[in-house]
């Protein structure tokens, strides 16, 4: 019998709830093994229609749908994290609430997870797809064993975040994810460094909804945040001195140069 496990979730006021419907109906109706418990995080005011949709997803699934409605908005690290605590169950699994889980994805990863026992963290394949659902743009892969996993996550984010199943023990061990944005490259840079075993799949495991303009809007603003994740990472001594500023200067070219060239290093990067 396959191990009870949580998903857990995190919407605000500018998502769209026709796709929060679809993310919803793929991570319910369409799986072929349906979680025990869904938690969703409202950061702060929402929409009438997002309110509409959550709504009628409590009443088709009852108990197992619980929200947690903050006042303000927090952020998503923040929101995880108050969420991470009404988690019933051992084994949490990750969903944006506009991406799309395929029909197998949590028989998949708690599958893995029970097979392997000494794993805290594990995702898998993302497939990007513009907004509409049209069009597949890239797949993203990421190593599979632990140790390509630490390697790469010297320099790289080493976990898919939209497709990451992972143990509530050992995220609460380390204090949950930093108050940092990006928030989940930190936390596993934290985890690594703190000597828990990390494991990807090579499956298919979320469609993400990423859209042409992700490339663009990655510019000033997403590298200042990056540099923290730097600092972070070299304060709990994951990176030493010549790693972080190589890794700045690499996010430097790729954040600051024209659009062009940036979906030219993303291509070659994937």
């Amino acid at each position: 019998m396959i191990s009870d496990f949580s998903v857990l979730m995190s919407i605000y006021s500018k998502e769209n709830a026709r796709y929060f419907d679809k993310a919803m109906a793929s991570i319910w109706d369409e799986q072929t093994v349906r979680p025990n418990e869904i938690i969703l995080v409202e950061d702060g005011r929402l929409t009438d229609d997002l309110y509409i949709s959550i709504s009628q997803w409590k009443e088709k699934i009852g108990s197992t749908f619980r929200t947690i409605s903050l006042k303000k908005n927090f952020g998503l690290g923040k929101a995880l994290n108050i969420g991470l605590k009404e988690c019933s169950y051992k084994l949490i699994a990750r969903m944006d609430t506009d991406d799309i889980a395929v029909p197998n994805r949590f028989q998949i990863q708690v599958d893995f997870m029970e097979r392997h026992p000494d794993v805290s963290v594990s995702s898998g394949v993302i497939e990007e797809w513009n907004e509409d659902m049209t069009k597949m743009l890239h797949l993203r892969y990421l190593p599979m064993d632990h140790e390509s996993i630490f390697k790469f996550a010297k320099s790289r984010c080493p976990i898919s975040h939209p497709a990451v199943i992972y143990r509530k023990s050992a995220i609460q061990c380390v204090d949950g994810y930093p108050d940092i944005y990006p928030e989940d490259y930190p936390l596993w840079s934290n985890l690594l460094q703190n000597g828990f075993k990390f494991g990807n799949t090579s499956d298919v495991l979320v469609k993400m909804r990423v859209g042409e303009a992700l490339v663009s809007r990655r510019g000033l603003n997403f590298l200042k945040g990056e540099i923290k994740i730097f600092k972070f990472q070299k304060q709990i001594g994951f990176i030493n001195s010549y790693e972080f500023f190589r890794n700045i200067s690499q996010r430097l070219v790729l954040r600051l140069s024209p659009v062009f060239v940036k979906r030219l290093l993303y291509r070659f990067i994937r």
